[in-house]
């Protein structure tokens, strides 16, 4: 049996929950496809934790592919992200106080790194699950970003492919929400066409500015 490694996230800036994890937790074990299991794990939201917590499991599980996932703020859909950008810059400060502005996540490495997912078929699959989706341009500056760039950075070379979704808040954050069930079904969707889907599809995703 091969594994997926779905994380998600602890709660952060005061927040109860956080959706990224109360989502990736109940696909916790399922069976992706013949042969293939999710196996789920949280990530502390800290920047000095986050991303060494994330290596020691990839470690532990030899996953054969890795979608981390955050919470988006203000974001209305499932949105895969494209690419890691090689900067810690937070607007506010992580669970455990730290707050580095214009710090590079990994010193003297690549600018940004792509994601080596099909990220438009993923798009695509979920949309037609009739879910909202999007190919998202920045992964931000915090936690999210910090993660998905040392993820891409470890992985380098593996063939294990990987990226991060960010979803959006639960119907009582606020106007631009996502109930839970329809999150938890756009990350199964999502993750099974990037199990499925060797090499992208031409599918335009970008944006005019």
């Amino acid at each position: 049996m091969q594994n997926v490694l779905l994380t998600g996230f602890e709660p952060f800036d005061k927040a109860a929950v956080n959706p990224s994890w109360e989502a990736v937790r109940q696909l916790d074990g399922v069976q992706l496809c013949e042969g293939v299991q999710m196996v789920s794990r949280c990530l502390p939201c800290a920047f000095a934790t986050a991303a060494e917590t994330l290596l020691q499991l990839i470690n532990e599980l030899r996953p054969a592919m890795v979608i981390a996932t955050g919470l988006g703020p203000g974001r209305s859909d499932i949105s895969v992200e494209r690419v890691a950008i090689n900067v810690n810059d937070a607007r506010i400060p992580d669970n455990l106080g730290a707050q580095p502005i214009d710090i590079a996540v990994v010193d003297g490495g690549p600018a940004a790194y792509f994601s080596t997912l099909p990220i438009k078929g993923m798009v695509k699959a979920v949309r037609e699950a009739g879910i909202a989706a999007s190919v998202s341009q920045t992964a931000g500056t915090f936690v999210c970003n910090q993660v998905f760039y040392r993820l891409q950075h470890a992985l380098v070379g593996t063939g294990v492919r990987s990226g991060f979704i960010h979803v959006p808040g639960l119907p009582d954050a606020g106007e631009h929400s996502m109930s839970l069930s329809t999150i938890v079904e756009g990350l199964r969707v999502a993750a099974l066409a990037a199990w499925q889907t060797q090499v992208d599809i031409a599918l335009s995703g970008g944006q005019v500015s």
